[in-house]
This record gives C-alpha cells, sequence and structure tokens, in this order.
C-alpha cells in the first residue's frame, strides 16, 4: 500500500514527523512517499522514503498517477483538496493539523476551509492537540476525525555519552516568529544570567529561511539591548541526526531546553529532547499536554511571568533529585506512548475506518 504524505517545505516538526513514520509505517506494510512543494534550504534530511520537491501542476499529476496512492495525507493546505481532485486524484484524502499558531488564527482558517473540507475531505486528524481537537468537532461536526499521538523512535534518537560541557546551556528551538515567542526566552535568559550564574550559555536552533526581516531586525536589537552576544550561540540548520548529541550535551551540562511557544500542536522538539534526558521548562502551550506532565516528564511557568520562569528553571538546574527525576520519567514516557507500534496501529485503524484496507 503507498500512502502520500503532503507539506509545504521540508523543515521543522512536520519533516521530523515524517521521517519518523516513514520508518513505524513501513513496519506494517505502508510505503510512504513525500511531497513538499519547495525546499529553502540545501539540507534535505534522508526520508528512507521517495521525495518529490514540486509545486508544478502537471509533475504533481505524473506523481499521483504513478504513485497509485490509496490514500493522501495533507499537512495544512486545504487548498490541496480541489487541486488533488482537478488533476484526477479520486482517493481518500485526510487532511492533518499539526498546529496553526494561536487559536484565533487557526479558527479563522477552518472557518473559511468549511466548503473545501465538507465537499472534499475524508477525514480530518490531528495529534491529540486539545484546541485542535475542540475546534474540529466545533467547525467540521459531520466530518470522521482521528486523535493519535505522533511516533518517536527512541532506538534510533536517544541519549548519548558526550564530553562535559563547562557551563549550563539553556537552549531554544524555532523560528524567529512571534508565536514561537523568541523575545521571551532571552528575557529569561538574560535574568537566569544575571541572578544565577554568569557563565550560562544560550543555544538557539532555527531555520534562518523561515523569518521575515522584520522580526530579525527586532531580534537582533533585542540582543543588543539585553546584551547577550558573549552569550549566545545560534545554530542554523543543524541536521537532525546531530541533535541527540546537542541534547545529550545541554542535560549533561546541567542545563535544559526551554519552550516559550505561545501555541503549540505537539512539537517534536518536545520528543527529541526528552528521549536524550534534556530536562524541559515550557509554557503550557497547549499541544505540549501529551508530553510535558509537570514535576513528572518536565516543567512548565506560566507565559509571560519571567520570574516564575526563573523560580522553575533553578530548581530544574540546583534540585539533583528533581531533576534525575525528570530526566528517567522523560524518556520512559516518550518510549511507551510515542512508539513506533502504537503510531502504526492507531494509522491502520484510521485507514480500515475510512474503509482503506
Amino acid at each position: 500500500m503507498n500512502i502520500l504524505f503532503v507539506y509545504y517545505v521540508p523543515s521543522g516538526g512536520v519533516e521530523t514527523l515524517n521521517r519518523q513514520r516513514s520508518m513505524a509505517l513501513k513496519r506494517i506494510g505502508i510505503n510512504c512517499h513525500f511531497l513538499y512543494y519547495e525546499n529553502r534550504r540545501d539540507l534535505l534530511n534522508d526520508h528512507a522514503a521517495p521525495v518529490f520537491i514540486t509545486n508544478n501542476d502537471e509533475k504533481i499529476k505524473q506523481i499521483l498517477e504513478s504513485g497509485k496512492y490509496q490514500s493522501i495525507i495533507i499537512t495544512s493546505d486545504f487548498q490541496a483538496l480541489p487541486r488533488f481532485r482537478s488533476l484526477g486524484y479520486q482517493g481518500k484524502m485526510i487532511i492533518e493539523v499539526q498546529g496553526y499558531g494561536p487559536k484565533h488564527v487557526a479558527r479563522k482558517v477552518f472557518q473559511n476551509a468549511v466548503p473545501l473540507v465538507t465537499q472534499y475531505a475524508n477525514g480530518l486528524l490531528n495529534p491529540k492537540t486539545p484546541h485542535i481537537e475542540q475546534l474540529f468537532n466545533e467547525i467540521f461536526p459531520t466530518v470522521p476525525k482521528f486523535q493519535f499521538n505522533n511516533c518517536f523512535d527512541t532506538t534510533k534518537f536517544s541519549y548519548q555519552t558526550t564530553t562535559s560541557h563547562p557551563q549550563p546551556i539553556v537552549a531554544w528551538i524555532g523560528r524567529i516568529e512571534d508565536n514561537k515567542n523568541w523575545q521571551e526566552f532571552l528575557f529569561i535568559g538574560a535574568k537566569l544570567i544575571e541572578k544565577v550564574n554568569p557563565n550560562i550559555q544560550l543555544f538557539m536552533f532555527e531555520d534562518p529561511t523561515l523569518s521575515t526581516k522584520e522580526e530579525r531586525q527586532k531580534f537582533e536589537a533585542t540582543i543588543n539591548r539585553l546584551k547577550l552576544h558573549n552569550h549566545i550561540t545560534l545554530l542554523a540548520n543543524v541536521p537532525n541526526e546531530k541533535m541527540a548529541e546537542y541534547y545529550s550535551r545541554i542535560g549533561d551540562s546541567g542545563g535544559f531546553l526551554c519552550s516559550t511557544s505561545k501555541v503549540e500542536g505537539a512539537p517534536y522538539a518536545i520528543l527529541e529532547a526528552l528521549s536524550c534526558k534534556c530536562p524541559i521548562l515550557s509554557t503550557d502551550s497547549d499541544g505540549v499536554k501529551s508530553s510535558i506532565i509537570h514535576n513528572e516528564t518536565g516543567k512548565y511557568y506560566p507565559i509571560g511571568n519571567i520570574s516564575e520562569a526563573v523560580t522553575q528553571a533553578v530548581e530544574l538546574m540546583n534540585n539533583t533529585e528533581i531533576r534525575e527525576h525528570i530526566r528517567l520519567r522523560g524518556y520512559e514516557h516518550v518510549k511507551t506512548n510515542f512508539s513506533p507500534e502504537l503510531y502504526g496501529k492507531h494509522f491502520r485503524n484510521m485507514l480500515q475506518s475510512l474503509g482503506i484496507n
């Protein structure tokens, strides 16, 4: 059985998800192919499956015809529904939403997409993201819905023994844009350096092709204002296979991953960090609820509350008992609840319920 997964660019959490599910679904006899409309960078991580990069109708038509896909899973792009039908595809199409920024933005997009979903979509999929699930039920009451965790293979991406890092590393991963809330991370980092440890290093992993010029200027101005130049390291487009070493080093340094997002779907950076025993401090950005349990698999702080973020960070860094408990429980949580086997079972059940055998 061949399934086509469609997304805009091979970057971020969706690309990580695609590579993870490529292997998970192969185990149950499903061949995954991937279509991205464009690639804005030189790097393309190995999907262990055919990958197409095109936004040309004629080329997409050829891909659809030659692939003989039993189903197409389209992430975020509602306009692809009528487009693929017009190109001759007659199989089942499922819209997947991994995240759409703030809830009001998602609501508006979904409301505008009602005619397309009602006419063309056979199902809706999301990774147990509470606000997306609620909007699906409200706006698309008659369309079949499926909610299950994304998959993560802890045997392929997990803790590595690293050379010791002399100072704690506090890390952040995302795009330099409003919803990822990079500014709050810089404020937290500056306070930790000022109040807790003047030698803390701030690592920021990003894809600079996904930020605007205006946002980049604000970012650089904030770094200048907070005098963080000697503390901050920007890491652009680090290949995914190298990230396990980084997460492991961050955890071993006594530091943590700080997720400051306003709203998230099901961020893969969280699962990757947990699998590498890298502790996490996060806003309660909705989609992280399935992976972060406070004081069990990570820690939360109220968004915008810098002083509380610092308080939680200090306990995460200095309380050895709590820190080690969180590191161990985080790894076990991902291994148990996000396994490729569990994902394959849920995915097969979804297809079968839509009449795809």
